[in-house]
């Protein structure tokens, strides 16, 4: 299972991350076995995209910028610093930018893609040893691992919470991340089956990994806070809006026994204070009115749900 505590860097991983990612991206771009698309989903990011793009392109084939409806310079600034752009007519969530990343590097025959952020927390220098694994065969989905000493302590908590929640089984050490590496199965299998728009993508991508069979790894990375201050989303709510799509995306996956069972078992309830309101009654001549309204309290919507999760059970048996 998760371990949000665990901090599976060593010290001496902030000297290996420095040193050997330089050689690492020579030795990939001369392989010339694999071709690789860095993808940047952006909403406002005019101030950091320009020297994250810049940079990406020393370790990538190209860069994908996503620009999710901004009402900035971002699109300019992307393409001027040599970024291919695709633009969303409005804003549709970070979800939907990655699945045009992952369109993109499906139609263009890439071999492993490249997310990461565009406001600058992410050291694009960092992209080879994300690379290596998915390059070397071991991993079909590589992601970032932070330690906790690099975040500040609001966004520990957040994290804290949230991987235990998307662990879904895995022992990833860092669930939320977005700086990750996908080969081609990868690509294919999430293009397919991802359902989210929002930030809750990142959990949605481990979940269908694990059912998919998919390998996981991690790397190291080194995050940068406080540089600027582009975060477009409330870590408050950022938290409650991924909560609220995973408890959401758990219960149409299994609408059966998250919906139907515990109506099922509310059912039974209400037939125990049915019974006594009947009993009560035959017993004394009296209408039993607060044993009468519990019994109805619990039969009509636990029936109501027993019959919700069988029709959406047959709805996804249906698209299955």
């Amino acid at each position: 299972m998760i371990n949000p505590l665990r901090v599976p860097a060593v010290p001496e991983n902030q000297r290996v991350v420095s040193e050997i990612t330089e050689t690492m991206a020579v030795t990939l771009r001369r392989s010339g076995r694999m071709r690789t698309l860095a993808a940047v989903p952006c909403l406002d990011e005019e101030v950091a995209i320009g020297s994250v793009v810049l940079q990406a392109r020393q370790y990538v084939d190209e860069v994908l910028v996503i620009d999710d409806g901004c009402t900035d310079n971002t699109a300019k600034v992307a393409r001027d610093a040599g970024a291919t752009v695709i633009s969303h007519r409005a804003q549709m969530g970070k979800g939907q930018g990655i699945k045009s990343a992952l369109r993109y590097a499906v139609d263009h025959d890439y071999d492993c893609l490249i997310l990461m952020d565009g406001d600058g927390q992410h050291d694009p220098g960092e992209i080879p040893l994300l690379v290596e694994q998915v390059h070397a065969g071991t991993a079909d989905l590589v992601i970032g691992f932070r330690t906790f000493g690099q975040m500040p302590f609001y966004r520990r908590i957040g994290r804290a919470v949230l991987d235990i929640v998307s662990s879904n089984g895995t022992s990833i050490t860092d669930s939320q991340c977005g700086f990750r590496a996908l080969n081609r199965r990868t690509m294919e299998s999430m293009l397919g089956a991802l359902r989210m728009n929002d930030f809750s993508t990142e959990s949605e991508m481990l979940r269908i990994a694990r059912e998919r069979n998919l390998r996981i790894g991690e790397a190291p990375i080194n995050c940068r806070y406080g540089d600027f201050d582009t975060s477009t989303k409330n870590p408050l709510s950022h938290g409650i809006e991924v909560l609220g799509s995973l408890f959401w995306l758990t219960i149409e996956r299994k609408p059966l026994l998250h919906i139907g069972l515990p109506g099922l078992a509310v059912m039974f309830v209400g037939i125990f204070f049915f019974l006594r309101f009947l009993r009560g009654f035959s017993e004394t001549g009296l209408v039993p009115i607060g044993l009468g309204m519990l019994a109805s309290l619990c039969l009509i919507p636990g029936a109501v749900a027993l019959m919700l999760g069988l029709v959406l059970a047959l709805v996804v048996r249906m698209r299955r």
